[in-house]
């Protein structure tokens, strides 16, 4: 029987709420990019998953630190200052253009200054948050499902980012694509990534092993998915756990469906099965000193 804990997402009932939602947290996370330094591997830029939502963690605004939290409970997005200054904002069926132009107001009104490139990343064909009119659904129900999902995520990654001692990201939500992630490093240098922009510089200037979750787009529905970059010989043919999961050709990258996984009867288990049979099929081929990484 299928586990009902974990909800379930079909990407055909909230395909457009998931597209307004990818950019309305887009517009919050440049922010807190503008607003904090750079960590490396960009690690300064992702949300977190939080009690409610997900936030941005405290930003400091000269002698003041501020924070921004989706609530997908109550379904507002909450900024709170240090100072007791607080406001919040409806999430509702509106515009891209619209929630823009309201968050931008009600920074201005708690006395906070930030400019932000109003241009999305990382989509096809993105269109500017203050002209972008063709995005403005919000199911809240899909949202909630959406978080509550992220909140058992979020826990077996971080259990399994526990066993691993060498250097190993937070696990975050990545507002650009759209993917909460925690990424395992072996300490050596990577060659440069061929057509390596920026962005993928800093976010590959080593080795890892990535995992994380998609809640899907462009037809394709949520999946885990695990890679090694760069990618060692042979790793395509390689057993790995649960029997649903398999090596996409396509997207270079171990997938398993997030619908499989619920209908486990402990899908907490199926997934770490997942990130611990891939992460060893990746480090073992990379040659990965694992005695000295792991515990």
């Amino acid at each position: 029987m299928p586990n009902h804990t974990w909800p379930e997402l079909i990407l055909e009932d909230w395909q457009d709420t998931l597209a307004t939602l990818h950019m309305w947290t887009q517009i919050v996370g440049k922010i807190r990019l503008e607003m904090t330094p750079l960590v490396n591997h960009w690690w300064n830029v992702p949300l977190y998953v939080s009690a409610r939502g997900l936030t941005t963690s405290p930003m400091a605004y000269e002698d003041r630190i501020f924070e921004m939290e989706f609530d997908f409970r109550d379904h507002q997005l909450r900024i709170e200052c240090s100072d007791g200054a607080l406001t919040s904002l409806a999430l509702r069926p509106q515009s891209v253009a619209d929630f823009y132009g309201e968050v931008m107001n009600a920074l201005r009104a708690l006395g906070i200054e930030v400019k932000i490139w109003p241009m999305p990343v990382e989509i096809p064909n993105p269109v500017r948050f203050d002209q972008d009119q063709i995005h403005q659904s919000y199911d809240a129900e899909y949202v909630n499902r959406f978080w509550r999902a992220l909140v058992y995520i979020d826990d077996v990654f971080k259990q399994f980012r526990t066993r691993f001692i060498g250097k190993v990201s937070p696990v975050h939500f990545w507002w650009g694509s759209f993917d909460h992630a925690v990424t395992r490093f072996s300490g050596r240098v990577a060659p440069p990534r061929e057509g390596a922009d920026r962005i993928t510089i800093e976010a590959y200037s080593h080795e890892v092993i990535s995992h994380g979750f998609w809640p899907g787009g462009n037809g394709a529905q949520a999946a885990f998915y695990s890679y090694t970059a760069p990618e060692p010989a042979g790793l395509s043919a390689s057993s790995i756990a649960p029997k649903k999961a398999f090596y996409s050709q396509d997207m270079k990258e171990f997938l398993l469906p997030y619908d499989a996984v619920r209908q486990f009867s402990a899908p907490e288990d199926a997934l770490m099965d997942f990130c611990q049979s891939t992460y060893e099929a990746g480090a073992n081929l990379a040659g990965w000193d694992r005695k000295a990484l792991e515990r």
